[in-house]
């Protein structure tokens, strides 16, 4: 099973035996990034491993591998030297590994590791993108049966992704360290296990004077409490999330929450996809059982689907899909999930004699589109590209306009509630408003579908101005839900209903 490695970038041995104890019981050994300590430190390195109790790996990266020592090969193979020299015979005082980039060969550094039981991590990093045949790279660096071979790289796309798991099935029973860094490799440290890997690397990410070893190292406590990953093997069913960029979504923390309280052996992980086509590759090489879909592909999901639910075919988009032995089937849970979020909200049954306007012509703006109609209201939809606005409104007999001044003048006929589907605003875009030119009375209802931040800037003006305001949050929880049913065959456990509303 693989195992947690906290990578200490702390400038002092103090502070580094500090992180590592605040995190001890979510980690399994640490990494010593000697290349971040203040150079007095570095003299101190050879007690670290007996003061950290736990096993330590040794490493000394070069900038040129996304490290920050500079100075010449020279004094750091002195270093190296200084942290496995007078080795004790008690191998708990020293380094359990050494990690030794593919071209640092310096036989008398192997040897002092070898004859006192520090192993050797043989590893390559590729901080800037990916490396042509993983595969092949791979064994060319487990050339000694004793060392263990380290694959780092940044990937660029989806595509990327694949390839590292389709290295990971190539090279089953090689022992390794096989990730991708960034963003878009996240889910490949979570599944370091799936992927054969032995290790994966956590940082103190919450800590300001710590910064992350390499791009995309999670907290530990979200690692293994969020994410599960001391309860993920073989047998683990995978559920997700996709969309991109898919910078922000509280879905994990809902699923896994979820799975931990009932004991159930599966967890939810974000895969952010600049290609649909190649997440649904990705999807079949893991077997992932069920997916929250969300912007862009809501509507480009509709041709991979062999069924669709009624709720999917009225709205014309799709955020829920569930695997079969014969294909994708599709849902929409957005549609109930936001009506029954908006009555509570305005405290009604339905929507009549109610005049609304709907921000965005996408597939959120689908969904609630129908669900207006449904209910009896009458809206406008406006959009930026006023073509899709007017696609979106024909069906309902709504009216349409540009989501520019020409908009805004409409909209004095329907804002009595006004609800913004489009991602403007949304983090990390905070300062992006979707219709700067709207002056909100204050006797509008608000609703924004975006939760994080919890505040868009659009929702933020109208409550300076005074209206009811209600973020996407709510929504988000009424729907998954319904995603919940759809992926396990079961009701959301009731007892859990007061935890996730926080």
């Amino acid at each position: 099973m693989a195992k947690s490695c906290l990578c200490l970038t702390g400038k002092t041995i103090g502070r580094n035996l500090e992180i590592l104890g605040k995190y001890r019981k979510y980690v399994d050994l640490a990494e010593l990034r000697v290349d971040c300590l203040d150079p007095d430190e570095r003299f101190l390195i050879r007690g670290f491993p007996e003061q950290a109790g736990v096993p330590v790996i040794l490493t000394i990266r070069r900038t040129a591998d996304g490290g920050h020592f500079t100075g010449g090969e020279g004094a750091r193979i002195t270093l190296f030297s200084k942290g496995l020299a007078y080795a004790s015979a008690d191998l708990r005082k020293n380094f359990a590994y050494v990690d030794l980039e593919e071209d640092l060969n310096v036989p008398s550094l192997e040897e002092a590791a070898r004859t006192f039981g520090t192993r050797i991590i043989r590893s390559f990093h590729n901080t800037q993108g990916m490396d042509g045949d993983l595969t092949g790279h791979l064994r060319r660096l487990f050339h000694v049966g004793d060392e263990i071979a380290k694959v780092a790289v940044t990937p660029q796309s989806l595509a990327d992704v694949v390839r590292i798991y389709q290295a990971a099935d190539e090279t089953r029973g090689l022992e390794k360290i096989l990730l991708g860094m960034g963003h878009l490799g996240t889910n490949t440290r979570i599944l370091a296990d799936k992927l054969g890997s032995c290790l994966t690397y956590v940082s103190a990410t919450d800590e300001p004077d710590m910064p992350p070893g390499a791009p995309g190292q999670l907290n530990p406590q979200d690692l293994v409490k969020l994410y599960r990953f001391r309860k993920i093997n073989a047998r683990t069913a995978i559920y997700g999330i996709t969309g991109y960029p898919l910078m922000a979504t509280s879905s994990p923390r809902l699923f896994n929450l979820v799975y931990t309280e009932e004991n159930i052996d599966a967890v939810y992980i974000p895969f952010p996809a600049d290609s649909l086509e190649t997440f649904l590759e990705l999807a079949k090489r893991l077997e992932i059982k069920g997916v929250s879909v969300t912007v862009p592909y809501k509507e480009q999901m509709l041709p991979y689907l062999v069924s669709r639910s009624d709720e999917v075919r009225s709205v014309g988009a799709c955020n829920t899909i569930v695997a079969s032995p014969e294909g994708w089937k599709g849902y929409n849970t957005d549609s109930r999930g936001f009506s029954d979020s908006l009555l509570e909200f305005i405290g009604k049954k339905d929507l009549r004699g109610k005049r609304i306007t709907i921000i965005g012509a996408g597939g959120a703006a689908r969904a609630v589109a129908s669900e207006v109609d449904r209910l009896k209201g009458k809206a406008l939809i406006l959009n930026r590209t006023l073509i899709r606005a007017k696609r979106l409104a024909q069906p309902y007999r709504f009216a349409w306009g540009s989501a520019d001044s020409d908009g805004v003048e409409m909209m004095s006929r329907y804002n009595d509630i006004i609800i913004q589907t489009t991602s403007v605003g949304m983090e990390p875009y905070n300062e992006n408003d979707p219709l700067p030119d709207y002056k909100f009375s204050g006797k509008e209802m608000v609703m924004d579908l975006i939760y994080k931040p919890e505040r868009t800037l659009f929702l933020s003006r109208a409550a300076q101005a005074g209206c009811p305001v209600r973020n996407g949050y709510d929504m988000l929880i009424r729907q998954a839900i319904y995603q919940y049913l759809f992926f396990m065959g079961t009701e959301f456990p009731t007892r859990l209903m007061s935890r996730i509303h926080m």
